[in-house]
């Protein structure tokens, strides 16, 4: 009987809205994602905005605004888990997370919906769309563009190998020599080998001119007792 008592054909109509604002629009997201052949495409996104919307209709049906909060917490973390499992992981290389991006707008967006606010649920896929569509030629353009390595952030390392014992005079020579061609030291260490020691100096600046790096190295490399001497980078964490 709670079914015909609680039947109220006002309410109905307003859910029949919510939800099929949400298909439509979730559905017109996945489309885009259907045309780039993507792990999750149309009906995925089409079902994650129209499950958002559900849920967050009900819990505005049973307790209100505070229903629809306690609700929309819920649906953040769920499509969070479910978005993960369109990222792929191959070698190296990690695919997916622009799509899982999208699933969880999909997910506010059907929640804007559920929430009574079809304006802003069109507003955001017009945004997502635009994000997925508009951005691409930029990211492209980004991608190709030749890399300024005086403007790339890296680590750069300073390594010299020489005798056990010429270790003081080569670390104070190679700390002086740094440090005169404006090349302070952020933090050195060294390394006992079978032979020799080795001391690896990390340099405090991000960018460094190749040629006066070389030129450094070079004559470390020419000190009495050093073996090898050698400089390298790699891009910061």
């Amino acid at each position: 009987m709670n079914a015909i008592a609680n039947f109220d054909g006002a309410e109905i109509l307003n859910t029949f809205v919510s939800l099929a604002v949400a298909i439509v629009l979730g559905t017109a997201i996945g489309a885009e994602r259907q045309y780039r052949q993507r792990t999750a495409g149309l009906r995925t996104n089409a079902l994650v905005a129209l499950g958002a919307s559900a849920f967050v209709d009900l819990g505005m049906r049973l307790m209100g605004n505070q229903g629809a909060t306690q609700v929309l917490a819920y649906v953040a973390s769920g499509v969070g888990f479910l978005g993960a499992g369109v990222i792929i992981k191959e070698g190296m290389n990690i695919r997916g997370l622009n799509t899982a991006a999208t699933i969880w707008c999909s997910a506010v967006m059907g929640a804007f919906a559920g929430a009574d606010r079809p304006a802003e649920a069109v507003l955001l896929t017009a945004f997502i769309l635009a994000g997925n569509t508009f951005l691409r030629p930029l990211v492209h353009w980004i991608e190709r563009a030749p890399i300024d390595e005086s403007a790339t952030e890296a680590v750069y390392e300073v390594r010299v190998a020489g005798s056990e014992a010429r270790r003081d005079s080569i670390r104070d020579q190679m700390i002086e020599r740094l440090e005169a061609a404006a090349y302070p030291i952020q933090d050195i260490a060294e390394h006992e080998r079978e032979d020799d020691v080795e001391i690896i100096a990390t340099l405090a600046t991000s960018s460094v001119t190749s040629e006066q790096l070389d030129a450094v190295v070079e004559s470390l490399a020419a000190l009495d007792g050093v073996s090898h001497a050698t400089w390298s980078s790699h891009t910061s964490d």
